[in-house]
């Protein structure tokens, strides 16, 4: 009989560990899912209602330093404008899986612009193989072109990259990059549209 009860007891324990567990990890996620918008908020917050950006042609030539109104559209303006997975990364700093992204392999030489707005990013001559499966680039075109922001979303401290002039999460910066500057700015492909040098 107490083998009998001790392994109930088992049981019960065990069922209620793997439940305690489930919830745990649901809650987790949950929070997860509700943070990530979280460093988008926090890039149109403190972004002032006019930017400072350095175009630049389609062949990567350095044109002017500028001040222009920052885009700003609603929630529904976006989603209407973009593609679903493009406005989850983009406005909601998701991020898309490991070597699924159009860029990570690219080699051609262009210019990778905002998806979003259209402002000159990130050259191919800086652009690296970083084996992890996104685009990723040793600096920005220009520094006024890209924004970074503490993002502590998934329970670390990273650098997240977005865009000046409209705000649309890029990807994340880390410093372990190459040479010159030990930098890897690691891309989303969505948030990115490749201008091929003619």
């Amino acid at each position: 009989m107490f083998e009998s009860d001790g392994g109930e007891a088992q049981v019960n324990l065990g069922r209620r560990l793997f439940l305690s567990g489930v919830g745990a990890a649901l809650g987790g996620a949950a929070l997860f899912s509700l943070r990530r918008p979280h460093v988008v908020a926090e890039a149109a917050k403190t972004e002032p209602a006019e930017v400072t950006i350095v175009q630049f042609s389609d062949a990567g030539q350095r044109l002017a330093k500028v001040k222009i109104a920052r885009v700003v559209k609603t929630d529904e303006e976006w989603r209407k404008q973009l593609p679903s997975g493009v406005y989850e990364i983009t406005r909601h700093a998701d991020t898309e899986l490991a070597y699924s992204g159009k860029y990570w392999d690219l080699h051609d030489k262009g210019i990778f612009r905002c998806i979003c707005c259209d402002n000159a990013l990130f050259s191919s001559a800086t652009k690296f193989d970083s084996g992890t499966g996104w685009p990723s680039f040793w600096e920005p075109l220009a520094k006024e072109n890209v924004r970074e922001i503490s993002d502590t979303s998934i329970g670390m401290v990273r650098t997240a990259v977005s865009c000046t002039e409209c705000d649309a999460h890029l990807g994340h910066v880390f410093d372990d990059g190459p040479k010159p500057t030990g930098l890897r700015y690691c891309m989303n492909s969505a948030s990115l549209r490749f201008v091929k040098a003619a």
